[in-house]
């Protein structure tokens, strides 16, 4: 029977609208969803191809137990009952800290990886906690913790209003936005130029970005923070810098002249392989435009220098007075999130609270390094990881070094991955928990709305109803908080869910400031509406959020009718609350209650980056790319999704090809600090001189996995050049572009 049915895309950030077609229970198609509040219809290939994804045919069913070596299908209760007998012995023998937890790319897509992670992390103890983050965001956690005091308030570009976007490391074109939600990015950079506003990209690579700017600078790779430096000194020495109402809540300007004094235009330009006028240009036409947007992303987070690149990032955005203003970089309100609060001093942001065993790395945002789990795996003594929870998580193609990480999960003691293929990682667990297409899930962006360049709401119910055979994914997560915990079998899934709805309730009416002060949270969760536990849970948050009806109580939420889950499941294409607006000083949470524009921990990293200016760069680096039907690991196992332009060859610009005795379609050995490769030539301009490229998520080669297509094309792990020793000390961010390499041709 043919029926349509609605869905928001968790294939990438942008998060679109989609309209499935099915028949029976089979994902035939998807378009996009026209009446959607945020997305208007747009569509990019990877969304087009959900049905493949969904209906991939590699997806395991049933969930996998190891016996005898090897991992066989099972029953959910044989599954679950493996991880009680296991993990909890394990803690009590070894202590919390025997057991670690990595968290994959693709948690944030679903609504499970938003819920059950920190539960699951309070139920183990540990503060071994590995994620995506520190190879890919965390030096924008870092720069926003420091400045405003919460590693999670990331200001986006306001796309839709702004005059002037300058883009550094950025390819939205292709990724379609990165901390920064915005369905159809290519068509709002066109209207950006078509509304006379000027776009500047700042890239390597003559990416598809690149070629809609009005001006493309391809610097040497991993001088971002350089460049940044120099545009900011030039603010200052030139008395272009006008931060406007911002000044008077900011610390620290007074003193950026002087901690910037060395990067002048003419100091940088040699290592940025630019000319100084051309910054100094940037400079002026960024303090000129009426608005203005600086954005930078994983191109200028990867490198080593990432976390003063991103505090650059908003230093910009700050000295042109265009952070917290339209039409310059403002940050979201999402519906799901915490209400402002009266602006005053905060609790601030730390690092290094704890460091990890072996090598000593500082904890930021209770993260460890990924580059440092292969370590702690391997490495004898007390604390040594033991176990490990891997959730929908692929570090060995992911992280530095995959080969030794690899090495070191073989040696584990225990270890449970929750994913729907038998990957790279999960081939190593004892435990597989696979949970269903996404078509069977329900779906809310709780972690992309705090990034999105509008503010609006959206939720969608599963569009295919769960098979027998299979538990929902929230179900997964809660049953796994159960068995680590030792009481599976004794409590029931929607026990998990209770005891956080009760633990919210309990700390949101003994808030002293909260006009739910004093109420009962028995009857208020007796309110909350929902078919189980997560759509409480959500129904929950969207009633104490900044739309929310706060249960009737007064309030502004309450006075405009006030959000529920009831009012959002009445409005299917999602609620649109309006474009973002000025939130400063009330979302600071500093010690001092101000944007603190010069913290210890940059000021005492700026000698480092002075220190490079007389360094002499490498003749040759790498830098990664992405593809627009890719999502790092996770997507080539699907046919429409590869081949084409998405291939994993390395690109050569043709000087550097005839200088090094490379031909277009022959092979070459790039080698660096991890090993070699033995890789497939592509010569094109598209990437600068003295730059090779080859994209990440690769490698799908190792015996013992079940990706039937991704495995027939594997293509080369970039990452295996890394030994995991390069990071940016800040942040402990793998440093993935911008490393030194070194070519030779092969027969």
């Amino acid at each position: 029977m043919h029926r349509t049915a609605l869905r928001i895309c968790p294939l990438c950030e942008a998060t679109c609208g989609l309209t499935l077609t099915i028949e029976g229970t089979t994902v035939t198609g998807a378009r996009g969803d026209r009446d959607d509040v945020f997305s208007r219809g747009f569509v990019c290939p990877k969304g087009a191809a959900f049905g493949a994804v969904d209906g991939d045919p590699d997806r395991l069913r049933t969930p996998l137990v190891r016996r005898d070596g090897r991992l066989r299908e099972a029953t959910w209760d044989e599954a679950y009952e493996a991880i009680a007998a296991a993990v909890p012995a394990l803690v009590r023998e070894h202590g919390a800290q025997s057991v670690g937890v990595v968290l994959g790319n693709p948690n944030v897509h679903t609504m499970a990886g938003a819920l059950y992670p920190s539960l699951l992390l309070g139920a183990l103890g540990t503060r071994n906690l590995f994620t995506a983050s520190t190879l890919d965001q965390m030096p924008k956690h870092v720069s926003s913790g420091l400045l405003f005091g919460d590693p999670f308030a990331i200001p986006v570009p306001d796309l839709d209003r702004t005059d002037f976007l300058l883009l550094i490391g950025a390819n939205p074109v292709e990724s379609n936005g990165s901390l920064c939600t915005a369905p159809d990015f290519p068509g709002r950079l066109k209207a950006l130029r078509a509304r006379g506003g000027t776009l500047v990209v700042v890239d390597p690579r003559r990416t598809r970005t690149a070629r809609l700017a009005d001006r493309h600078l391809a610097p040497r790779p991993g001088s971002d923070a350089l460049l940044l430096a120099a545009l900011a000194h030039t603010l200052l020495e030139e008395k272009l810098a006008a931060p406007g109402a911002l000044a008077q809540h900011t610390e620290g300007l007074g003193e950026l002249a002087d901690a910037l004094g060395s990067f002048t235009p003419e100091a940088v330009a040699p290592a940025c392989d630019l000319p100084a006028e051309e910054i100094r240009a940037l400079a002026r036409e960024l303090a000129a435009s009426p608005t203005a947007a600086v954005y930078g992303r994983i191109g200028s987070c990867t490198v080593e220098y990432g976390t003063l690149a991103s505090w650059l990032v908003d230093v910009l955005n700050i000295l042109t007075g265009n952070l917290d203003r339209p039409g310059g970089a403002l940050f979201p309100l999402p519906a799901a999130g915490a209400r402002p609060r009266p602006a005053g001093p905060g609790r601030g942001f730390a690092l290094g609270r704890w460091r990890s065993r072996v090598s000593g790395h500082p904890e930021v945002k209770s993260e460890l390094p990924t580059a440092a789990l292969a370590e702690e795996i391997e490495t004898p003594g007390e604390g040594r990881i033991r176990a490990l929870i891997a959730i929908a998580a692929n570090p060995v193609l992911s992280a530095p070094d995959g080969r030794r990480l690899d090495a070191a999960l073989a040696g584990l003691d225990f270890m449970v991955s929750v994913d729907p293929y038998l990957n790279e990682t999960s081939r190593h667990a004892h435990v597989v928990l696979p949970p269903p297409p996404p078509s069977q899930s329900a779906h809310h962006d709780f972690a992309f709305n705090g990034f999105a360049i509008r503010n609006q709401v959206r939720y969608t119910r599963p569009a295919i109803p769960l098979e027998a055979d299979r538990l929902d994914e929230c179900e997964i997560h809660a049953r796994l908080v159960l068995a680590v915990s030792g009481m599976h079998g004794s409590a029931e899934p929607s026990a998990v869910d209770e005891t956080a709805i009760r633990a919210a309730l309990a700390k949101e009416t003994a808030d002293r400031h909260s006009p739910l002060h004093g109420a009962d949270p028995d009857r208020l969760a007796g309110l909350l509406t929902g078919e189980n536990g997560p759509e409480r849970r959500l129904d929950l948050m969207l009633r104490l959020g900044p739309y929310g009806d706060l249960f009737g109580a007064a309030g502004p939420g309450a006075a405009q009718g006030g959000l529920s889950l009831e009012r959002l499941l009445a409005h299917p294409h999602g609620i649109d609350l309006g474009p973002l607006e000025p939130r400063l000083p009330g979302l600071l949470k500093t010690l001092s209650g101000r944007i603190e524009l010069l913290p210890d921990p940059i000021a005492a990293e700026l000698p480092r980056l002075r220190g490079a200016l007389a360094e002499r760069p490498a003749a040759l680096v790498l830098v990664g790319r992405r593809h627009l039907r890719s999502n790092n690991s996770w997507l080539h196992n699907v046919p429409a999704l590869v081949g084409g332009s998405n291939r994993c060859t390395l690109h050569v610009h043709p000087r550097d090809a005839d200088r090094l005795g490379l031909a277009d379609g022959g092979r070459a050995r790039v080698t660096a600090d991890g090993g070699s490769l033995d890789v497939p030539v592509e010569v094109t301009d598209s990437v600068r001189t003295g730059v090779v490229s080859l994209p990440h998520g690769w490698g799908h080669d190792r015996g013992g996995t079940r990706l039937t297509v991704a495995g027939a094309a594997p293509g080369v792990n970039v990452n295996q050049l890394l030994d995991g020793s390069r990071l940016d000390p800040l942040s402990g961010t793998a440093v993935l572009n911008g490393f030194p390499v070194t070519l030779t041709p092969l027969p």
